[in-house]
């Protein structure tokens, strides 16, 4: 190429010096000519937890670097987004094989993408037809994994081994995977130990905190009935067995009684623990005041004024990837109370920007030494409002989109480069 344009500079400027100096192009604009398919069961609007708000950012950020198109669940069309939803004919089936009719139908609308990424079990299949039929390579971000969800039985029936199935043949023959924080990257290891540990990949879930930022006003609280003269603490989260619920309703009776409590927590994984959420709601309303239960999902905006004004935000899980909605809480300033599993010490400083809790196999345990470190942030707001600010810190430093899709999209290339 440079002889190329030394010969026809030279022509067109007889006589004259020419130089002619090459450079490599920039990662973003290379990364332009790729054309990635990027899966997911959420994106916006219909956004329930924490992988739906990774897909929805990520996607945000990679949209300027990358030739993108979003394949994920729903109805319709629109730019660089296409939906796909449940073969009607499998409308009373188990929910596992409506999930593999999705997946064939967006492998179906996949040719011409030259990469594709898939997240959650949801479109990990996808991914993996896509790879067999067009020869592309598979990406897979794992934001939990089966083996260790295995309360999920109880939500899908036999469908559950399908979902595991589906998890370990994407996995295991994908040229890449991301796990979410060190911790999945262990748990992905020691899940699927005939996958090569090289090509398991720590990229980190991020924050947005020019949106998720301290909000002063309190029109929200007023809606929902909160006494602004009283602390709260707050949990934000579904009702699921991995987000501990339960033992949250439980460790909090015997709290310092001026504090209230806010249960943003919707999309119950089946009737059982749905059930078992509204007696414990139930009886926790009798002993003690002040306990509010929002089951519908807020706005963003809501939610942000929620997490501003807490006391202390509780996240309970007894399994987590990462935590997505502990990096929200400490966005807005939050102290956060945490159970120390999974991939949240690495997100949560433990006496800095909260207190992690251990999840003790004795459920009374947990429970108590939940409510004693909630206690112990409601009883010293000086020491809260340090974590706060150091949480808000934490989270604008080290957490930010841009270095998540940046860190992604060299990913991509060096899969490329390979293929």
């Amino acid at each position: 190429m440079r002889r190329l344009l030394l010969h026809t500079a030279a022509a067109l400027f007889p006589g004259r010096r020419i130089w002619v100096t090459m450079r490599e192009p920039a990662a973003e604009t290379r990364g332009l000519r790729v054309r990635v398919g990027l899966l997911s069961r959420e994106y916006p609007p219909d956004v329930y937890g924490g992988a739906g708000v990774h897909v929805e950012f990520l996607a945000r950020e990679l949209v300027s670097l990358v030739d993108l198109e979003v394949h994920c669940w729903g109805e319709g069309r629109g730019v660089g987004v296409v939906r796909h939803r449940p073969w009607s004919a499998l409308d009373t089936a188990n929910d596992a094989l409506r999930t593999f009719s999705v997946d064939l139908a967006i492998a179906a609308a996949l040719e011409g993408r030259e990469l594709v990424h898939s997240h959650t079990w949801y479109a990990n299949l996808a991914g993996h037809v896509a790879k067999l039929l067009y020869g592309v390579p598979h990406v897979m971000t794992a934001h939990s994994l089966e083996p260790l969800r295995p309360w999920k039985a109880e939500q899908l029936g036999g469908g559950y081994a399908l979902s595991g199935w589906a998890e370990r043949t994407a996995i295991e023959a994908a040229d890449a995977v991301i796990a979410v924080s060190g911790a999945m990257r262990e748990d992905i290891l020691g899940c699927y130990p005939a996958l090569d540990p090289a090509r398991v990949h720590v990229v980190h879930n991020g924050i947005d905190t020019t949106l998720y930022r301290p909000d002063r006003r309190t029109d929200v609280l007023g809606r929902v009935g909160l006494d602004p003269s009283r602390p709260y603490v707050l949990f934000v989260g579904r009702i699921t067995r991995q987000k501990g619920v339960p033992h949250l309703l439980r460790a909090v009776r015997d709290i310092d009684p001026a504090a209230q409590v806010v249960l943003c927590a919707g999309a119950p994984d089946t009737p059982e623990i749905d059930q078992e959420f509204r007696d414990l709601f139930r009886e926790l309303s009798r002993v003690r005041e002040g306990v509010h239960w929002i089951p519908q999902m807020l706005p963003r905006a809501d939610v942000i004024q929620l997490l501003t004004h807490a006391a202390v935000f509780v996240c309970p899980s007894v399994y987590e990837p990462l935590g997505i909605v502990n990096l929200e809480a400490m966005a807005c300033g939050t102290p956060v109370v945490a159970s120390r599993v999974g991939g949240i010490p690495e997100v949560v400083e433990d006496g800095k920007t909260g207190l992690l809790v251990t999840v003790d196999e004795d459920d009374d345990v947990f429970e108590a030494d939940l409510a004693r470190a909630l206690d112990t942030v409601l009883g010293d707001r000086e020491t809260a409002r340090r974590m706060g600010e150091a949480g808000r810190e934490r989270a604008r430093g080290e957490f930010g989109w841009d270095t998540v899709a940046r860190r992604t999209v060299r990913l991509y290339e060096e899969i490329l480069k390979q293929a």
